[in-house]
């Protein structure tokens, strides 16, 4: 038809791969692709014929190359994973290695591979390996906790060090344990179980429960830091936005030798009375451009949760700004 957009095709072999994981459940991932690129994929044994604009046929290859590339080291594809995939070749070409492993952190128990997925969060891995002391700040979904927890099991596994700690405040009980019914674990276990379930993603149930025993890994609310120093060890801070000045400044001082603290909040979700008395907010006036310590921020954009994570998060960012605004124009 006269001004219509020339259709080609181009065959790719995809040799050596478990087909079924390619193409996903009842081919959703080549349905997806199909749908993005505007392209129509057949499957013929070992390869896929592509038809479609020229364009589009070279993004899809490239695509699929690292779809390829993923699976044969290990990974395991997702219908998430795939749209931050084709999101990031819209966004910066058909030269960007979307699904590139070479910053694969951990595989799981459930031999997952764990990576950054985001820009966002690349900085933060980068963050993590440069710097002995890193603040992580950013709204829910963006992998702050999570990312933290799988590069302290990594570098357990490799035995750069010898300890894990994850701490969190207890704001609820103002870190008043002791009028709480049960013993200490069934006192501090709500406040901690989202670490314990970071952990419980990563290591194998029992493994994990036989390092928690050993006090190799070590889960504590924040009260219980005081009085110590750590060495050898790599420390988490998560939920720091309830934390108070004070709290902040104690668990800062407990670094010891060959140590790091990772120190992650959401300073839009704080739960303390002032909110102006957050230990998150005060340390970056205190310590921003202090060397050997990172501050890196996350946005909606790092969200990898369900994709309505983000619209959430865009949504309460929008109300706020216009309470904001209408409080400072009344």
């Amino acid at each position: 038809m006269k001004g219509s957009k020339k259709k080609e095709s181009l065959v790719i072999p995809i040799y050596g791969i478990d087909q079924r994981e390619f193409f996903g459940q009842n081919g959703i991932f080549i349905r997806e692709i199909e749908d993005e690129y505007n392209v129509r994929i057949v499957s013929r044994g070992d390869e896929l014929r592509v038809f479609g604009s020229p364009k589009s046929i070279l993004m899809v290859k490239e695509l699929v190359n690292e779809m390829m590339r993923y699976i044969r080291n290990g990974g395991v594809l997702s219908l998430e994973g795939l749209h931050y995939a084709m999101k990031m070749f819209h966004e910066k070409g058909e030269e960007t290695q979307a699904l590139d492993l070479d910053d694969r952190i951990l595989v799981t128990a459930r031999q997952e591979v764990i990576r950054p997925r985001t820009d966002g969060q690349r900085e933060y891995i980068k963050a993590l390996m440069e710097y002995d002391i890193v603040f992580s700040i950013g709204p829910a979904g963006t992998g702050k906790t999570y990312l933290a927890v799988a590069m302290a099991v990594r570098a357990l596994k490799s035995r750069a060090i010898e300890r894990i700690i994850l701490v969190r405040p207890a704001v609820e009980a103002d870190e008043s344990l002791g009028f709480l019914p049960g013993d200490m674990k069934e006192k501090v276990d709500p406040y901690l179980r989202p670490l314990y379930d970071a952990l419980y993603d990563m290591i194998p149930d029992v493994k994990v429960e036989r390092l928690i025993a050993q006090r190799t890994i070590e889960i504590a609310p924040l009260a219980y830091m005081r009085g110590r120093t750590l060495n050898n060890s790599y420390i988490i801070l998560d939920e720091a936005q309830n934390s108070t000045y004070r709290q902040m400044k104690m668990f800062l001082t407990r670094l010891g030798f060959n140590s790091k603290a990772i120190i992650t909040g959401d300073i839009t979700q704080i739960d303390l009375r002032n909110k102006e008395e957050s230990g998150l907010v005060q340390v970056q006036r205190i310590l921003k451009g202090l060397p050997g310590i990172a501050f890196v921020y996350l946005t909606e954009q790092d969200v990898v949760r369900h994709p309505l994570v983000m619209e959430i998060v865009k949504a309460y960012e929008k109300y706020e700004t216009e309470m904001r605004n209408k409080k400072e124009g009344e």
